[in-house]
């Protein structure tokens, strides 16, 4: 039996904002480390964690990318 408490997980890591995505992995952690789901149910919210970050991590990078090309096509002072 899970107590899986995010009933939002119809929509994939890639479809999430960062905020969505880091709120969730937030949320995921804290259950695990209070000890609220098994072993079993831990492992597949462990997968779960892994793709937020990755799509945390692939958010922030366009993030720096944009800021980078913004910085270079500023004007000179």
């Amino acid at each position: 039996m899970s107590t899986n408490k995010t009933p939002k997980d119809a929509a994939t890591p890639d479809d999430l904002p960062f905020e969505k995505a880091m709120e969730r992995l937030e949320a995921i952690v804290e259950r695990i480390e209070q000890g609220e789901i098994g072993l079993e149910d831990s492992v597949k919210e462990y997968e779960k964690g892994m793709a937020l970050l990755a799509r945390c991590r692939h958010i922030l990078g366009q993030a720096e990318q944009k800021i980078e090309e913004l910085g270079k096509a500023a004007p000179k002072a």
